[in-house]
C-alpha cells in the first residue's frame, strides 16, 4: 500500500510526524479514512478513536477530540484539540471523570447548560476509556 506524510500537531505540540498508510478518524460528518493521493479536503474533527496505520502496517490508536483535519497537495495534517495515544491514557483518571459526569447527570435539578457540559465530559471519558481498551494492535 502507498504511504504519505502525516503530521499530528495538538495544543501540546507535535504528537506524530512520519510516513503512514492511512488514518481513520471521526469528523463532524462521520468517520473518514485518508489514504495516499486523497483529494484536497478540510473538515472539523469530532470525538472518537483515531487509527493510524504506520508505513510498516502496524496500527496505533489515539483518543482524538475536536480540531481540524487538512489534506492539501498530498500533505495530511491533523490539528486536534486533544490527542492521547492509547498507551498514554490514564485509565483511572478517565474512569473517575466518567463517574463524576454520571453523578452530575443524575441530578434532576441540573440546568440545560450544565447538563450539556456534563454530557460532553462523559463522552470524552468514554472515548478515552474505549481507546485505552483497544491499545496497540
Amino acid at each position: 500500500m502507498s504511504s504519505y506524510h502525516l503530521q499530528v500537531i495538538s495544543m501540546d505540540g507535535q504528537e506524530f510526524e512520519g510516513q503512514v498508510q492511512k488514518i481513520l478518524l471521526r469528523t463532524i460528518d462521520g468517520d473518514v479514512e485518508i489514504l495516499a493521493r486523497h483529494t484536497d479536503y478540510c473538515t472539523a474533527i469530532g470525538m472518537g478513536t483515531a487509527r493510524v496505520t504506520l508505513e510498516d502496517g502496524t496500527e496505533r490508536k489515539a483518543a482524538c477530540i475536536g480540531g481540524m483535519l487538512s489534506v492539501m497537495k498530498g500533505e495530511v495534517r491533523v490539528f486536534p484539540t486533544t490527542w492521547e495515544w492509547s498507551e498514554d491514557i490514564d485509565l483511572e483518571r478517565a474512569k473517575a471523570a466518567k463517574a463524576k459526569a454520571e453523578e452530575r447527570l443524575a441530578d434532576q435539578k441540573l440546568d440545560k447548560e450544565a447538563r450539556v457540559r456534563a454530557e460532553a465530559k462523559l463522552y470524552r471519558a468514554l472515548v478515552r476509556i474505549g481507546t485505552h481498551g483497544q491499545g496497540h494492535e
